[in-house]
């Protein structure tokens, strides 16, 4: 079928130039060769232009990259920088709040802890305030009635223990002991 497509132009174009078909058919591949001579020759001159001016081109672009790299790095750094600085704000107010409510659970505990001692009967430390201004204010009234200087109260140290009581030697036989009397108890007598 091609080559009846063939004839067909040909013959056609034969008639149209009124030339006879074989010359037409030389000179339609004359023409044909001198296009694909003239399409290989600018071919080739593209890819010497391309090969001069690549490097440029290539360079063009390392340059173009670089400045675009810098300009990412720096909105990069920024956004970084922001996001620390919130939440650095944001890690102070949560210790900010921890430590109230800490405070608060301390106060809570004292007071407390304040009662329970309160109640047990152990003076809390504005009562021994309170009664060493008292003893200094009594120790005051008696030293003009004396006449004698009389120092001020210190804070009294807590009682030392008593050494144990030494042992007993073997030369003293201990005492024997004694039985302590057994109360019984009268029967009812059921009358």
């Amino acid at each position: 079928m091609v080559k009846k497509l063939k004839k067909m132009a040909a013959s056609q174009a034969a008639s149209s130039t009124g030339l006879p078909a074989g010359l037409f058919d030389s000179q339609v591949a004359q023409t044909i060769k001198d296009s694909a001579q003239q399409i290989w020759l600018a071919g080739l001159g593209a890819f010497a232009k391309a090969q001069g001016e690549g490097g440029k081109v290539f360079e063009t672009l390392v340059k173009e990259g670089v400045s675009l790299q810098r300009k990412t790095r720096g909105l990069a750094e920024e956004k970084i920088s922001e996001v620390t600085s919130k939440m650095s704000g944001m890690a102070d107010d949560v210790t900010n709040k921890a430590g109230q409510h800490w405070d608060k659970l301390e106060t809570i505990f004292e007071d407390r802890v304040a009662k329970s001692m309160n109640r047990l009967g152990v003076p809390s430390a504005k009562d021994v305030d309170a009664l060493i201004a008292r003893i200094d204010e009594l120790s005051a009234a008696v030293s003009k009635l004396t006449g004698t200087p009389v120092g001020k109260a210190k804070a009294v140290a807590p009682a030392k223990k008593r050494a144990a009581p030494a042992k007993k030697t073997a030369a003293a036989p201990a005492a024997p002991a004694k039985k302590a009397p057994v109360k019984r108890a009268a029967r009812k007598t059921a009358s």
